[in-house]
């Protein structure tokens, strides 16, 4: 391993498997460099793997590290020339979005970027197959404005299909086959995965004829399976071989589990019992069945944190019971909010690659690569999220 000189950091190259391991990312841990792996969101487990290493240059590592300046940088994707070129692009204040399909997720989500995007998005693009939805919500929300500020929020404008990638970020808010409120369909994410995973892979293989190199962010369910199928998909040659020529691992996001975080909260403020997770609270994996939350992690309570869990994960059934789609609180919490957390590099929760599976957790995109928040998480909290994580990689 040799590290080279990156602005005012360091790159530090490893050689993975693609199909097992992200492009790049920050470097936040000497254990990271054992290989990449669950273990990576925990800090007691990644101590110990740091400590059964030789590494050269450890003190200009460790230097790097406590400066947040090293990128662990993956030569299977391409030389450290390579790379530099890649990471030297320009960092744009603010952003082009451009949304695929104006349904009530799309639209929710689409309206929410527009009042609170103004910051750091510049343009929000729409399509969608009917021509009048786009129309709608182009004059509508072009209506919008603040009085004598009339450039204060991101102009709609209404796109090509073929200019859908032509963009920092596309959000994928296109889905078949919703389960009808009143249905006894228990998991309505996962009922989704057959239709929406031809309706993803379509697009994400578009995206690799366009060679895309912003965000490709899947709001669709079920998230988590979604992003690894726009993964395998845009890595997918003519002969159906994987050549890892389409969108890098970390390119893709899914955006699910902000709001079962949000759900947790909702019923914490409500239940004295739950109150802990307000303040030390975290939740991982995926939005739906075995998502985890804690209700802290210092004091972790697994009967406190698995009834909190439930009642996250039974939240959407809720709404269906008063004859409504739950689709306000996922587009708002999960992917508006979240989005724009991370085109401004703050922490959120989306869905990121570890290890060949697409896992939800808190993490923050920085200008030396994502960075995923890593704890010294009790034996029981893992368990569970190792199951969640294994459930997970069953599915793709």
């Amino acid at each position: 391993m040799k590290c080279e000189m990156w602005k005012n950091g360091i790159l530090v190259p490893v050689e993975r498997p693609m199909e097992q391991a992200k492009g790049c990312c920050r470097l936040t841990d000497l254990g990271q460099l054992a290989k990449e792996g669950l273990f990576w969101l925990d800090q007691k487990q990644l101590d110990r793997k740091a400590e059964k290493l030789f590494v050269a240059e450890k003190c200009v590592l460790i230097d790097a590290i406590e400066k947040g300046q090293a990128t662990l940088v993956n030569l299977s994707y391409g030389t450290m020339e390579e790379w530099k070129k890649r990471m030297e692009k320009e960092v744009k204040p603010r952003k082009k979005v451009h949304l695929l399909a104006l349904g009530d997720v799309g639209s929710m989500v689409l309206t929410t970027l527009k009042l609170l995007g103004g910051d750091c998005i510049t343009e929000l693009g729409i399509y969608d197959v009917n021509d009048a939805v786009c129309r709608r919500w182009e004059s509508e929300l072009n209506q919008a404005a603040y009085p004598w500020a009339y450039d204060a929020l991101p102009e709609v404008v209404i796109l090509k299909e073929e200019e859908l990638f032509d963009c920092d970020v596309f959000v994928f808010c296109a889905s078949k086959g919703i389960p009808p409120v009143g249905s006894d369909i228990k998991d309505v994410r996962m009922a989704q995965f057959e239709a929406n995973k031809e309706l993803i892979s379509f697009f994400a293989k578009k995206s690799r004829i366009a060679e895309f190199k912003g965000l490709f962010a899947v709001v669709s369910d079920p998230v988590d399976p979604l992003c690894k199928a726009a993964f395998l998909a845009s890595n997918e040659n003519m002969e159906g071989q994987f050549d890892g020529k389409g969108l890098l691992p970390e390119q893709i996001q899914g955006y699910g589990l902000g709001v079962m975080n949000a759900r947790a909260a909702y019923y914490a403020k409500q239940d004295a019992r739950f109150a802990s997770f307000l303040t030390e609270g975290r939740a991982y994996g995926p939005h739906g069945e075995n998502l985890v939350i804690a209700n802290s992690i210092e004091h972790y309570d697994d009967a406190l944190s698995r009834e909190l869990t439930h009642l996250a994960v039974e939240a959407n059934l809720r709404t269906r019971e008063l004859g409504f789609k739950p689709y306000v609180a996922p587009a708002i919490s999960s992917a508006a909010i979240s989005i724009l957390l991370t085109l401004r590099g703050e922490w959120h929760y989306s869905s990121n690659f570890l290890g060949g599976v697409y896992m939800g957790c808190k993490n923050r995109t920085t200008e030396y690569g994502l960075e995923m928040e890593a704890l010294p998480l009790p034996e029981a909290l893992f368990s569970r999220i190792e199951k969640a994580y294994q459930s997970l990689e069953a599915i793709l």
